[in-house]
């Protein structure tokens, strides 16, 4: 059986923006900022490709790698009616050594 070979995937500067949302600033995507990671709100279809591509590109760092997670929107009272949050979904990129991203200030 033979590897097929890696299908290159390109972004458009357009859909970079779209697939990063917002950093996320918890305490503990804090604690990952000392292991070289940081934390995204991204687009609910965006892909672990292109994230990495869209970080690479927006921030000009190397991605090591990325790990997402769909977050199910909570269960709330609104005005004493039950309702949901919206659900969403987080990126946790982590960055080659050397490479670090300041999420405080803008792009």
């Amino acid at each position: 059986m033979s590897a097929r070979p890696p299908i290159k995937l390109t972004v458009s500067r357009a859909r970079m923006y779209e697939v990063i949302r917002a950093p996320l600033i918890t305490e503990k995507t804090t604690n990952g900022s000392e292991h070289s990671q940081v934390t995204f709100k991204v687009a609910a279809d965006a892909t672990k490709p292109e994230i990495k591509q869209a970080v690479e590109g927006l921030f000009k760092v190397k991605v090591k790698a990325v790990n997402t997670v769909n977050v199910q929107g909570k269960k709330k009272l609104f005005k004493g009616r039950p309702g949901v949050r919206g659900d969403w979904k987080k990126a946790i990129v982590s960055l080659v050594e050397g490479h670090k991203i300041d999420v405080t200030t803008g792009l």
